[in-house]
C-alpha cells in the first residue's frame, strides 16, 4: 500500500496526517516545526511514502529544502488550489487542514507551486526591505505636511533637498512645534540616508547582472523592475509561453463564463506578486510618458490611450513588456525597440543609459 502525507504548517507546530491509497487515515499528529521531527514522525512508512504535500507560506522555502534534504518526496502546493480544495470543510482546525492537504495528495488535484533558489530570495528581501524604507519615509513626510496645515502652514511644491529648511523656517517662532518638528525630520533625514544605501546596492546588482543590463535596454525599465523580475521568474524555462507571464502577475482580465449566455471579460485578475505587477505598471507609464524616442511598444500602447484611454494603454504596454522580457530571457535574445534606427543609435542610447546608472551607482 502507498501513503500520502498532508502538513499543516504554523510557525511553532505542524499537524501531520497520512492516509493510505483507500482513502483511511493511518496517522495524526503534530509535532514542532522542524523539518527533522517531521521526517522522525513519517520514518516508518519510509518506502512507502508517496507524496508529502504543504501549503505555500512563509517558512515554505526553509521547510520545503530541509524536507527534500532528508529524503521526503515534498510537495508545495499554490494556495489559491489548497483554499478552494478546504473550502468544503464543516470546520476549519489544524488536523482538518493537514487531513484535506493529505487527501489533495491522494487524489492528485493540486498544481505545485515552484521553490526559487536562494539568491532569488535574497534580491528579493533586499527589494522589500528598499520599499518599506521608502514607504516610511514618505509616510513621515506626508504627517509633516499634514500636521503643519493646522496651523494654516502650506508647504506647497517643496523639493525633497528643500524640504528640512522649509519646514524649520515655518515652525521658528513656536518652540514646540519646532522642537517635534526637529524630531520628525531628523527621523526622515535618517531613513532616506539608509534608503539611499539599499538603492546603491540594487543599482549595482542590476548593473553587475548581464541579464539584467540586457532587461535596462527596454525604455522605462530601471534597475528596481530588472531585478523585480528576474527574481520573481527565477527560472523561464517554467512557463511554456511567454504569454503566460502576464497571466502569472495579474495582468490578465479575469473571465466569467457559464452556459451559451454568459461570457464575461474583467478587469485584471491582479493575481501574483504584487510589486512585480507595480514595477511593470510604472515602466509602462515612463515608456509613454517620459521616453522621448521612438519605439514600437510605446506607439503601439498611445495608439491603444487614444481608442480606449490611458490607464488601460499602461496595462497594456506592462503585460507586453512582460512577455517581452521573458523572450528575451529565454531566447537570449536583445531588445530593438525600433527595427528602422540605425544601429549606433540604439548604441548611444543604451550607452547614455548605463552611464546616468553608473553615475547613481557612484
Amino acid at each position: 500500500m502507498e501513503y500520502f502525507a498532508g502538513l499543516d504548517v504554523s510557525i511553532e507546530e505542524t499537524a501531520i496526517c497520512v492516509v493510505g491509497d483507500d482513502g483511511k487515515v493511518v496517522l495524526e499528529t503534530e509535532v514542532p516545526t522542524e523539518p527533522e521531527l517531521i521526517a522522525e514522525a513519517l520514518e516508518r512508512f519510509a518506502g512507502r511514502l508517496r507524496r508529502v504535500g504543504h501549503e505555500a507560506g512563509s517558512v515554505s522555502p526553509w521547510l520545503h529544502a530541509g524536507l527534500i534534504e532528508l529524503g521526503l518526496p515534498a510537495v508545495c502546493l499554490e494556495t489559491r488550489h489548497v483554499r478552494a480544495a478546504l473550502s468544503a470543510q464543516r470546520n476549519k482546525t489544524d488536523a482538518a487542514d493537514a487531513l484535506g492537504i493529505a487527501h489533495i495528495m491522494r487524489t492528485g488535484w493540486f498544481r505545485q507551486a515552484h521553490i526559487k533558489t536562494e539568491e532569488c530570495y535574497r534580491i528579493r528581501l533586499l527589494l522589500v526591505q528598499r520599499r518599506n524604507l521608502k514607504r516610511k519615509f514618505l509616510d513621515i513626510e506626508n504627517a509633516i505636511r499634514h500636521s503643519l496645515k493646522v496651523f494654516g502652514i502650506r508647504l506647497g511644491k517643496v523639493g525633497r533637498g528643500s524640504m528640512a529648511k522649509a519646514v524649520r523656517e515655518a515652525v521658528a517662532g513656536d518652540a514646540m512645534t519646532a522642537g517635534l518638528m526637529d524630531c520628525m525630520l531628523r527621523a526622515r533625514a535618517a531613513l532616506w540616508e539608509e534608503y539611499l544605501i539599499l538603492h546603491k546596492l540594487v543599482t549595482q546588482l542590476a548593473m553587475r547582472d548581464e541579464l539584467c543590463r540586457r532587461f535596462m535596454a527596454i525604455p522605462g525599465v530601471g534597475p528596481v523592475t530588472a531585478l523585480s523580475f528576474k527574481s520573481a521568474i527565477d527560472d523561464p524555462t517554467r512557463f511554456r509561453r511567454s504569454r503566460n507571464v502576464a497571466a502569472y502577475f495579474g495582468l490578465t482580465s479575469r473571465r466569467w463564463q457559464s452556459g451559451s449566455s454568459i461570457d464575461v471579460k474583467g478587469r485584471i485578475s491582479k493575481a501574483g506578486d504584487p510589486d512585480m505587477r507595480r514595477a511593470l505598471y510604472e515602466a509602462a507609464s515612463a515608456m509613454l510618458t517620459r521616453f522621448k524616442g521612438r519605439d514600437t511598444i510605446k506607439t503601439w500602447g498611445l495608439k491603444l490611450a487614444k481608442t480606449k484611454c490611458h490607464a488601460k494603454a499602461r496595462v497594456a504596454v506592462a503585460r507586453k513588456l512582460a512577455i517581452v522580457m521573458h523572450a528575451m530571457w529565454r531566447d537570449g535574445t536583445f531588445y530593438v525597440g525600433d527595427p528602422d534606427a540605425e544601429a549606433h543609435e540604439f548604441d548611444s542610447a543604451y550607452a547614455a543609459k548605463m552611464q546616468r546608472l553608473s553615475y547613481a551607482r557612484s
